[in-house]
């Protein structure tokens, strides 16, 4: 490739060093990251996600997206002096995995100066997900893997914590591939009404549910990865030890074949789901909310998801 070739598309002075295949554009790392800020702030403004004066829960788990996703807010916020920024984790108690990310969660947000709490499966749930894991081992019929758990777990966890601190809007960096498999995940379940709920913003009726949004929904999760190492954002590197059991895992590796072999096709995938959603709104009878009779919070059952799984999970060797 000659000199010419290597120049960046945008800025037209300095050099590329990323080619991105969707759309055929050569990026110098200035530009780059020009350009995920800019889409973010655009993906805010077309679902409508933000207010001037929101106070905004942000989660963060340690990772590349949380991480960048926090950064990038904070950038944001600097323009907006009635915002507030405020980060919360999860704690769920992997030895080996969550302690690292929690220090890392820490010191990006005492670099940012935003305040942190953390909320944890042990302390919310009485147990941590490590002992869960071990209990559900024990049990003859294993039907949900240790990620069905968290992901359920952590959703009423974030939501507790968002609402303790009085957060507007509970901000995740759900990357442009965890929409698309979350909703494959949703049909190779049988799932297909739950598509409806995967949003990039989630209108919750009720007000115990904080309003949840997804600044980095169209944007590729490679990218993501890419705008940290570039603004040297420090963040975890190793995965969550139960990730491989997950079927998600197996349909990241599908959708990243696919996407290597027809550049854009994620994003092709991402607009036929909110076709989809849209689709599925219309026709589909709403749930009504109503109050779990265990612990208080919103369920469309008598009990909820998480409770039914936390008396599931102590009749074990009982």
């Amino acid at each position: 490739m000659d000199k010419r070739a290597v120049i960046c598309t945008l800025c037209k002075r300095r050099e590329a060093f990323y080619l991105r295949p969707y759309s055929g554009e050569k990026l110098c790392r200035k530009c780059f990251s020009k350009s995920i800020e800019t889409k973010v702030r655009a993906t805010i403004a077309k679902y409508k996600m933000l207010k001037f004066n929101d106070k905004i829960a942000i989660a963060v788990s340690g990772g590349k997206d949380s991480l960048s996703l926090l950064h990038i807010l904070a950038r944001i916020e600097k323009g907006y002096p009635k915002a507030s920024l405020i980060a919360v984790t999860v704690d769920e108690g992997i030895k080996g995995y969550r302690d690292e990310a929690l220090k890392i969660a820490r010191e990006n947000c005492k670099e940012l100066d935003i305040d942190h709490h953390v909320i944890s499966f042990k302390k919310l749930y009485g147990f941590t997900l490590d002992e869960i894991v071990k209990r559900i081992k024990q049990k003859e019929k294993k039907e949900l893997t240790p990620c069905a758990y968290c992901g359920v777990m952590r959703r009423k966890a974030l939501n507790l914590l968002a609402r303790k601190v009085g957060a507007d809007k509970l901000a995740t960096a759900h990357t442009l591939d965890d929409e698309i498999q979350t909703n494959l995940l949703n049909i190779f379940h049988g799932d297909v009404l739950r598509i409806a709920r995967e949003k990039p913003t989630t209108d919750e009726a009720h007000p115990k549910l904080v309003p949840r949004v997804k600044p980095f929904c169209e944007i590729p999760e490679k990218e993501t990865a890419l705008y940290a190492y570039i603004k040297k954002i420090k963040f975890q590197t190793i995965p969550c030890p139960y990730a491989p059991e997950a079927l998600r895992n197996d349909i990241r590796v599908m959708l990243n074949r696919m996407e290597e072999k027809h550049p854009g096709i994620k994003f092709t995938i991402f607009k036929s789901f909110n076709k989809i959603c849209q689709a599925v709104e219309t026709t589909a009878k709403k749930e009504e909310l109503t109050q779990c009779k265990l612990c208080g919070e919103p369920t469309t059952e008598k009990v909820c998801k998480t409770c039914q799984m936390i008396e599931e999970i102590r009749g074990v060797n009982r």
